[in-house]
């Protein structure tokens, strides 16, 4: 590769880059900038059903803050690590956290059926709400939260494992987007990033 050819090949690079990380600060500034009254590009409406049967929707919880992670029950490792790091923050905020509801939603909806996500609960934070639903429901919900999820099977098995994105979500009473948190993320910095809030 001659000079001339790798300097254009790195301005090009340095351009698509430079404008991926716009279009990133973009996307979250222009979230953070609802606050439930309009209209957000994560999060939004959506019909579910609850780990004690009930139908819900995202009007049940309006009026307090939501922390909401997407996962499955049978996840080995990286769903119950996100799980207890919620729980714990939860824990760490004492009393305040009654203004803050976590939602667990599966990404698995063919296996984590009512009863399934119900003897879930008993492992995490008593606030949480397990939310199940249709194929269909479960991909409305995750396409408004841009959760990406795709199911891999393992050759000549019928058992699968589910690929997912590993975000954390806090949302405004009203519906909007506050913030989001990656997998690393511990529980006294999500805890903090909640008290900040109420």
């Amino acid at each position: 590769m001659t000079n001339r050819a790798f300097v254009i090949l790195f301005g090009l690079l340095t351009v698509i880059f430079v404008g991926a990380i716009g279009a990133g600060v973009w996307v979250v500034t222009q979230s953070r900038q609802a606050d439930g009254e309009g209209s957000s590009l994560v999060g939004g409406p959506f019909q579910l059903t609850d780990h004690t049967g009930q139908s819900v929707t995202e009007a049940d919880y309006d009026g307090v803050h939501k922390i909401v992670y997407f996962g499955y029950t049978t996840c080995p490792d990286v769903c119950p690590t996100g799980l207890s790091v919620i729980s714990e923050a939860l824990e760490e905020i004492g009393p305040g956290a009654k203004s803050v509801k976590p939602l667990f939603i599966t990404i698995d909806p063919e296996r984590d059926t009512v009863t399934v996500m119900a003897g879930y609960h008993q492992h995490f934070h008593p606030s949480f709400s397990n939310l199940t639903g249709t194929p269909e429901q479960i991909a409305a919900v995750a396409k408004a939260y841009r959760v990406f999820y795709k199911k891999t099977v393992t050759e000549g098995s019928d058992y699968y494992l589910m690929d997912h994105s590993v975000i954390t979500y806090l949302m405004a009473p009203g519906g909007g987007f506050l913030a989001h948190f990656g997998p690393e993320t511990t529980p006294k910095q999500l805890a903090d990033a909640i008290r900040a809030l109420l």
